[in-house]
Order: C-alpha cells, then structure tokens, then sequence
C-alpha cells in the first residue's frame, strides 16, 4: 500500500460549510490543520473541503426572516460538500444550526452538530449551568439553548435584552469585518460577569466569532469557545 493510500485510509474528509463568516471559517482552517499536525507529526494536514458562501446573502435572509431560502442555501452547500466526497459536514457557524435539521434530511453524510460538541465538554467538566453569549438568534431562540437543556439537561442563562442587543451588533457590525474594538471587548467583559453573578459556572462563546474577541483570562468561569471545539472534534472524528 502506497503512504497516500494508508492516508486515505486513516483519516475521513471534513466537509466545511464556511463563510458565516469567512473571518471564523479562517479559524476553523487553521485550528483543524494545527490539530491534524499536532496529532500526526511533521507535514501533515487535514484532507477538507469547503463551500463558502457570501456572507451579505445569508445577514439579509437571516434578518429578514426567509429561514426557508437560507436553509436551500445550507442544503445545496452541504450537497456540493457531498459530491465532492466530504465524510462528514462541519456547518462553520452556531446560528445556521436552526437549519441543522434541513440540511441532516437532505444528505446521507452525518452534520458533526456544534451544540453537541460543545455540551459534552461542558459535561465532561461536571458542570450544570452555563451562560450563553451569540447571536440574537441563537440567545433568544430555542433551537440551541433548547438542545443543550433538553439532550443534556444543562441551564443555560442569557444576558437580559439590552445586553443581547450589545453582543448581536458587535458580532455583526465589528467582528464578522474583522474589527476587534477595546471597548466592546470590555463591554462583553461586563456581560460576562453579570452571568456569572446569575449562576453561570462557565460560558458559552456562542458565535463563532466571539473567540476572537474574548479568551480564558478574560473571564473567572471557563470559557468554551465553540469554534475551537468544533473544529477539535472534526479532527477527531475524521482520525477516528
């Protein structure tokens, strides 16, 4: 057997769903291709596709809305990602996964779910109640809080209205354009703490961009960073 034949034997194709935005799905490259090196050595990287679509289409459907025409997008993106022999989807963003369910019915490959990912490391450090920072999609609506409460038993808290309204804007007005702004990092700062003093025994960087903005030291409960252990567990699932 050929060294490229044994490759392709041990490690399954991640198929990326990116651009949402594309300054995460960056991250989710670079992470998934440092733990493919960290965990083989030398030259090697992960064997991945992605199918990046354009951001500005995908805001204007989410706000106005036309859940439907976005989950045709995810649905065809996920299909290319199919075709091109993908093993397994990584769908490169927390908020689209209000769509997780139209996309798993309209492939035969399996969506690697980031809220599952996520919650079995929240579990495997014993905790219970955890805050929840993202998109006003994803704090307001049930379809991620619901499935942390509902698979894993977990109380998930979200900051009150005002202070979601902080966190929507700063994800969508300054980090999805790459702009990290000291002030807004000190304002999520704040929020954070305020669900600490809720009860919260760690957060949940719910937005995949909100990595780029706070980190552990940031925060006096543990932080769980949804991009990195998505893209964490991708690599696992694909070397497994």
């Amino acid at each position: 057997m050929t060294i490229a034949a044994a490759m392709k034997q041990r490690m399954k194709t991640i198929g990326l769903i990116g651009g949402m935005s594309w300054e995460s799905s960056a991250e989710y490259y670079r992470l998934i291709n440092e733990a493919v090196r960290e965990r083989l050595g030398g030259l090697h990287s992960a064997q991945s596709l992605m199918y990046s679509v354009d951001f500005a289409e995908v805001e204007l459907l989410q706000h106005d809305g036309r859940w439907d025409d976005a989950a045709l997008m995810m649905v065809e993106a996920a299909s290319r990602l199919q075709y091109g022999g993908a093993d397994f989807i990584v769908l490169c963003t927390n908020t689209m996964h209000k769509l997780a369910s139209a996309i798993e019915a309209a492939v035969h490959i399996p969506l690697l779910h980031i809220a599952d990912a996520t919650a079995e490391r929240i579990k495997a450090l014993g905790l219970h109640t955890v805050g929840l920072l993202g998109t006003r999609f994803t704090m307001e609506e049930d379809f991620y809080s619901g499935r942390l409460v509902d698979h894993y038993g977990l109380r998930v808290l979200v900051p009150p209205a005002s202070d979601r309204e902080v966190v929507h804007r700063v994800i969508y007005d300054e980090l999805c354009l790459g702009q990290i702004v000291p002030q807004s990092k000190s304002r999520y700062v704040d929020i954070m703490r305020g669900l600490v003093r809720q009860g919260a025994e760690g957060i949940i960087l719910g937005c995949t961009e909100v990595g780029l903005l706070v980190h552990d030291g940031d925060s006096t409960v543990p932080l769980f960073d949804t991009t990195r252990i998505h893209a964490e567990v991708a690599v696992e699932r694909a070397l497994s």
